[in-house]
């Protein structure tokens, strides 16, 4: 009786072991992907600060901005793309992490790359973008459209919607108009940590 109590104990400890060791190496994983992702996003800043030096003040003078890379492939009628990066508060620090999906329909062939860098200029944009809903582009971004509140543009970025302001970055260069339609934004589950909200 003893000796199967012993070896159910032993199979116990042995078990709760692996779980832990498993859990610390899937934190470790989640970890180094945020820092990965650190990383792209800064060096797509330092293209889009290169590229038009205004944006600087207009980003790290925002409520908030996002900037998502993305791929995207179209073979035949079908496309689609998918993205992540991260959403930054300017006035708390905290990081939302995001993807993004695009689906779309058309004759085509080929695959692309490209990087949105959105800017929010208040709490109503950044809850917006970053809620558990999700956010979808509707239309084409305008270039030279004003937010109708505010009274300007933001630093040469194309108009999303209220208080919501994009840039995109291709392999060419910063893109006049942006195109969003049919993309939706929604937090990634996985990287972020709802326990420290």
């Amino acid at each position: 009786m003893k000796h199967a109590y012993r070896r159910i104990m032993a199979l116990l400890l042995a078990s709760i072991l692996l779980i832990g060791t498993a859990l610390t190496a899937e934190a470790a994983s989640r970890e180094q992907e945020r820092q990965e992702l650190r990383e792209k996003n800064a060096s797509i800043l330092q293209k889009l600060y290169q590229e038009n030096p205004e944006a600087q003040s207009a980003v790290e003078n925002s409520y908030g901005y996002a900037v998502l890379h993305n791929t995207g492939i179209k073979v035949g009628i079908f496309g689609s793309a998918h993205g992540r990066g991260i959403a930054v508060n300017n006035r708390t620090g905290k990081e939302v992490f995001m993807k993004m999906e695009e689906q779309s329909a058309g004759l085509g062939l080929g695959a692309k790359e490209y990087a949105l860098i959105f800017v929010m200029e208040d709490e109503g944009a950044w809850d917006a973008f970053t809620s558990g809903k999700g956010w979808k582009g509707g239309t084409e971004a305008g270039a030279a459209a004003t937010d109708g509140y505010a009274g300007g543009g933001v630093a040469g970025a194309s108009f999303v919607s209220r208080g919501l302001w994009v840039y995109q970055i291709t392999t060419k260069g910063v893109a006049l108009e942006a195109s969003i339609k049919g993309t939706k934004f929604y937090p990634n589950k996985k990287l972020n940590d709802y326990s420290k909200d």
